[in-house]
């Protein structure tokens, strides 16, 4: 089954944009466009349902509903129970607010463990527990190839550890970890697992249950939706883990871990992101199907769609000697998210293909530790290629043609 492109792309306002007409978008990493789902649920709280949520008043109880539909569809696609996904400001809070949790649980002489292959986001708030007492382990990358070894993960793995943070795939290498491995692996050791997922999630939201783990984050910016953070956490973690909410929250597993009331308009338009999901499968797909069922068909379709554009761009990169391609040049294991180091700083790179009409992104994404195990200057930085399933081949084209006039 081949993605129709055209009928994908007529969900996203931002291509039918003026002003964005020309532009090639490579920064999808960093943020996908948003789907006119989610912007018809946001746009239609703000106008109609701009109240106080779950009062009897029709503005009120409507809202409410939309909140609470936006939870149990995205539950019920990640395979989870409703009250096991809650919603935070983002990703980086939610996993800040859970490292508090971890923090408050564990006990001196218990450990963790880390990985250098992290965003910030997913490893900085928990190398600070090291100041409670707790030991941190890191699991290390590859320097050559970025890959994160199995076995680098077993020699660290002992009775002392509680739980084991590391993501689905990095913001910088792309290769997909295997996380139903990893987190099997973890469970036989008798620790919890938390995967940051928020470098996958836009290429198809997975099953948690099959996976495995028992926390899965990933934001909802970049994967069509609105800033939003989405949590997942098994109730057999979330009711070990003390309260962070307000104290007559506690009993509520999905409010445990969100100090803060939730940005009502935000959390019923997460609602368009099922519904975008559902309108691709019942495009292209005929037979009924549960939610989860649904959502494994939709993401096997982006990922055709993937890693059909993406092997040649890698291709084209790996044969330029000019070039260091971080992370594995086979499409088939790498999500679409390409970090280059050329002669040219990233920053130079990313300003000349705008002038060419493509948008990139610069830097170090936040994934210092990761860049610096590869032996990159941070300084000089690299340049990221990322894309998402509404990418068409003559945008690749372009991309390409631009590519080989700076490079």
């Amino acid at each position: 089954m081949q993605i129709d492109t055209q009928f994908v792309r007529a969900q996203f306002p931002a291509f039918s944009e003026p002003s964005l007409q020309g532009q090639a978008f490579f920064e999808n990493a960093g943020g996908s466009y948003v789907c006119k789902q989610v912007i018809d649920r946001l746009t239609r709280f703000y106008r109609e349902r701009k109240m106080q949520p779950y009062y009897p008043s029709k503005p009120s109880t409507l809202g409410g509903q939309e909140m609470d539909e936006a939870r149990e569809r995205l539950a019920q696609i990640m395979g989870v129970n409703t009250d096991e996904l809650s919603f935070g400001p983002s990703t980086t809070q939610n996993t800040y607010v859970l490292s508090q949790a971890v923090g408050q649980w564990l006990e001196p002489g218990n450990a963790i463990i880390v990985t250098n292959q992290d965003h910030e986001a997913n490893t900085g708030p928990w190398r600070r527990l090291a100041d409670l007492g707790i030991e941190v382990r890191e699991w290390q990358i590859e320097k050559e190839t970025g890959h994160l070894p199995l076995e680098g993960l077993e020699n660290l793995l002992d009775s002392k550890v509680k739980m084991v943070c590391f993501p689905h795939c990095s913001n910088v290498v792309g290769e997909i970890n295997p996380v139903q491995d990893i987190c099997a692996i973890i469970r036989a050791a008798g620790a919890y697992s938390c995967v940051d997922g928020v470098s996958y999630a836009p290429h198809g939201i997975p099953n948690v249950d099959k996976l495995g783990s028992d926390i899965y984050l990933f934001s909802a910016y970049k994967t069509y939706g609105p800033h939003q953070g989405v949590m997942a956490i098994r109730r057999e973690i979330g009711n070990i883990l003390p309260n962070q909410g307000h104290f007559f929250n506690g009993d509520t597993l999905y409010k445990r871990f969100t100090p803060a009331g939730p940005d009502h308009a935000q959390v019923a338009a997460s609602a368009g992101m099922a519904d975008y999901i559902d309108l691709l499968y019942t495009h292209h797909f005929s037979p009924k199907a549960t939610a989860v069922a649904r959502a494994e068909a939709v993401h096997d379709l982006m990922r055709t769609q993937e890693i059909k554009l993406l092997q040649p761009l890698l291709d084209y990169l790996s044969e330029k000697n000019s070039v260091r391609l971080l992370g594995p040049p086979e499409a088939e294991i790498k999500a679409p998210t390409v970090a280059i180091v050329g002669q040219k700083p990233g920053m130079q790179l990313s300003r000349e293909l705008a002038d060419l009409g493509v948008m990139t992104g610069d830097g170090d994404f936040y994934a210092l530790r990761c860049m610096q195990a590869q032996g990159v200057d941070l300084n000089h930085g690299a340049l990221r290629l990322s894309f998402v399933h509404y990418t068409t081949q003559d945008e690749v084209d372009k991309l390409i043609g631009a590519l080989e006039q700076v490079l």
